[in-house]
């Protein structure tokens, strides 16, 4: 039984890589003691290095080498199965200075002139991560993992209530997939789980593992809590992007061989089929699986393949990585196809499939790591498909992490360019570039503090940022955004 105890103990917080050892209560009873080591993510400890992304590392080249560290999270015993439910809360004090910090090209006292943001913001949220690993006495590991997120309501007009405000939040599943694994055979996943994309990246190669999970450029906190048309800059980069990991899929990752792993991946739809019941009576526009319809813009049958290298030459952590995907789309057969135009409506628009290829590149060195991630082809925006005529998107990000005991430092920088509105192609495409720069200290197990500055600039010929539409008369208004913010995360 002691045996079994320490077993279930060490991996107890496997989503994340949480190293825990038992100390001495009951786990019956609902308490756990033990020191913690790292934080929750929303992937599951399940296969031969502990963790589906883990990549090999050097104590020589310092610990910002790891993404989470190797055989530091154990899997289960023979015969054994855990039962995990790991959390964080972030709280955030953020101060935004944006060109739509006051309302433009509205009409007075209902929208737009008139209306002025106060710039700084208090926000909060939380993460669940219930999981469940388990292994056969035969070795084969298996197991599920869920992510369940706060979603935040919309700002009332007029004025609500503090309670009413709160009222408008809910909880909502982010992931929640399953998993079969073996050292032989490596692992295949099932249902709404990350891509090849995001188990190949969970942060390295785009730079994001320095502000102890803030996000950044991908979502983060100065992004969520500022006016969208300034700092909304799409995670073209995809790595950990909801756009890429929420959808229904089938995953597979191959065992390593000398420093190399393969990892493939299909995807039928967009969402998830249970959403057919009710609202797909017939085939229409309702239903998630419609190939033919109304919607040019909604893609289906993707297909990934990739191929990563990770190794490790004396003192120096090298990891590179290839990728490659493709999807087809929904024909339009109720409305005939028209050329973009500036009048025109994006529904009717000709699409091209999705094919676009992804590389990353990160070396790490005396406790620093130096990483480009790209992303290229018929792809605008995140993941969405590029209109007919359109320009390929064209991305980079590139970023410099330090880390050295309980204190980590980073700084990043991207440019994007992509087509944009649909309705300017052969007129205009989207430039936009954002810097970041900060870090992390974590004070005590389970506790960090994080400060961040952020930067964005978004421009397109002919296209107003302020009122996320086409200008009036050609007019181009761009958006420039700059914000400061201050973290309290805590996770378990």
């Amino acid at each position: 039984m002691r045996k079994l105890l320490l077993a279930s103990a060490a991996i107890l917080g496997a989503t994340g890589g949480l190293a825990l050892a038992q100390t001495a209560p009951n786990p019956m009873s609902g308490k756990m003691v033990a020191p913690l080591s790292g934080g929750p993510a929303s992937n599951n400890n399940n296969n031969a290095w502990g963790i589906a992304n883990t990549p090999t590392g050097s104590a020589a080249a310092g610990g910002s080498s790891f993404i989470y560290p190797p055989n530091l999270v154990a899997v289960p015993d023979p015969g054994t199965v855990v039962i995990r439910l790991n959390g964080r809360v972030h709280v955030e004090l953020g101060a935004h200075f944006t060109s739509v910090d006051k309302g433009v090209g509205g009409t007075p006292g209902v929208s737009g002139a008139g209306f002025k943001l106060n710039p700084v913001n208090l926000s909060s949220y939380m993460r669940l991560y219930p999981g469940f690993d388990g292994r056969a006495t035969n070795g084969l590991r298996y197991g599920a993992s869920v992510e369940l997120r706060e979603n935040f309501g919309p700002g009332a007009a007029p004025a609500a209530s503090p309670s009413a405000y709160s009222n408008s939040q809910t909880v909502f599943v982010r992931r929640a997939f399953t998993y079969l694994a073996s050292d032989q055979a490596g692992i295949v996943r099932f249902g709404q789980t990350d891509g090849v994309i995001g188990l190949f990246d969970n942060c390295v190669f785009t730079s994001g593992c320095w502000d102890g999970g803030v996000g950044s450029f991908n979502g983060g906190g100065l992004q969520a809590s500022a006016p969208s048309g300034a700092t909304g800059i799409p995670f073209v980069w995809l790595a950990q992007a909801g756009t890429e990991y929420s959808n229904n899929k089938i995953v597979y990752l191959s065992p390593q061989f000398f420093g190399f792993d393969f990892g493939a991946q299909y995807a039928p739809n967009m969402g998830n089929s249970f959403a057919n019941p009710g609202s797909c009576v017939q085939a229409s526009s309702t239903c998630t699986s419609v190939s033919s319809g109304n919607d040019p813009t909604r893609w289906l049958n993707q297909v990934g393949v990739g191929l990563r290298f990770q190794q490790t030459f004396g003192a120096v952590d090298v990891k590179a990585y290839g990728f490659y995907e493709a999807a087809g789309k929904e024909n339009l057969t109720t409305a005939a196809y028209t050329v973009p135009s500036k009048t025109g409506l994006t529904s009717t628009f000709r699409y091209d499939n999705l094919s676009f290829y992804k590389a990353g590149v990160a070396i790490t060195a005396m406790n620093t790591t130096f990483a480009a991630d790209y992303i290229g082809g018929a792809v605008n925006g995140q993941l969405a498909m590029r209109p007919t005529g359109g320009v390929d998107t064209n991305a980079v990000v590139t970023g410099v992490t330090y880390r050295n005991g309980p204190i980590t430092l980073g700084a990043e920088f991207g440019v994007v360019e992509t087509q944009g509105d649909a309705r300017l192609t052969g007129v205009s495409q989207r430039h936009e570039y954002e810097i970041a720069f900060g870090g992390t200290y974590n004070v005590a197990p389970g506790l960090s503090l994080v400060g961040e500055y952020m930067y964005t600039s978004r421009h397109q010929g002919g296209f107003d940022f302020a009122n996320g539409a086409l200008g009036a008369g050609g007019l181009t208004r761009d958006s420039k955004a700059q914000g400061v913010l201050f973290a309290t995360i805590l996770t378990w």
